[in-house]
């Protein structure tokens, strides 16, 4: 039993700090930035009970945000277009490799970088209209 704790302990550690650290970059990056920030405090959380008293101010954050990134048609437009455009930009880098640092490693990058902004565009839209009716 104590062999596991060390590994999920170890496993928790190292995800939740990719998580935070990507997170962090993608707050200066165009990306959603407090929401894998808070991801990754959640991670660490769970196995460091010093970090928790970090994830409800983070949290707070970062559900405004995603209120606000679909607050208005021209927001949500804005996003669909970015998510667009970093899928051709995937596509584009992976299909040529001459560009710099062209090639699938960077085109994949791309591509998953634009399906995490449609979950989260989407993820964000959903919460935002089933908190609406609630009050909250």
């Amino acid at each position: 039993m104590g062999r596991r704790h060390l590994i999920r302990r170890g496993v928790a550690l190292a995800a939740g700090s990719l998580l935070l650290l990507v997170g962090v970059a993608l707050l200066v990056l165009p990306g959603p930035g407090l929401l894998l920030v808070l991801a990754g405090l959640l991670v660490l959380a769970d196995q460091f009970p010093a970090v928790a008293r970090y994830v409800d101010p983070v949290r707070r954050r970062a559900m405004t945000a995603a209120r606000e990134s679909v607050s208005t048609p021209l927001r949500i437009t804005g996003s669909c277009l970015a998510a667009a455009a970093l899928l051709a930009a995937g596509l584009f880098w992976g299909v040529m490799p001459d560009l710099p640092f062209g090639g699938w490693p960077t085109g994949a990058g791309l591509i998953v970088s634009s399906v995490v902004l449609v979950a989260l565009l989407v993820y964000s839209y959903r919460t935002t209209r089933t908190g609406a009716g609630d009050g909250t």
